[in-house]
């Protein structure tokens, strides 16, 4: 499980967006890129071609679950 206070460090690497924990994930608050990032062995993997870009729809729902704007 990824610490509160590694997560409140921790940034997008594209758009240094705030990142939300969701599950076994990281998603970027960033509404143009909706990056998603695995953690693997509670080890974010933070490397952009790795990483899973999102369709609006989910990244909306997972920013509202969070407590975020989806605008």
């Amino acid at each position: 499980m990824i610490s509160k206070e590694l997560l409140e460090i921790l940034c997008c690497p594209e758009t240094k967006a705030d990142l939300v924990l969701d599950g076994e994930t990281l998603v970027s608050t960033d509404k143009s890129t909706r990056r998603r990032y695995k953690i693997e062995d509670n080890i974010p993997i933070m490397l952009i071609d790795e990483s899973e870009v999102l369709d609006v729809e989910t990244w909306s729902e997972i920013m509202k679950r969070h407590g975020k704007s989806a605008e």
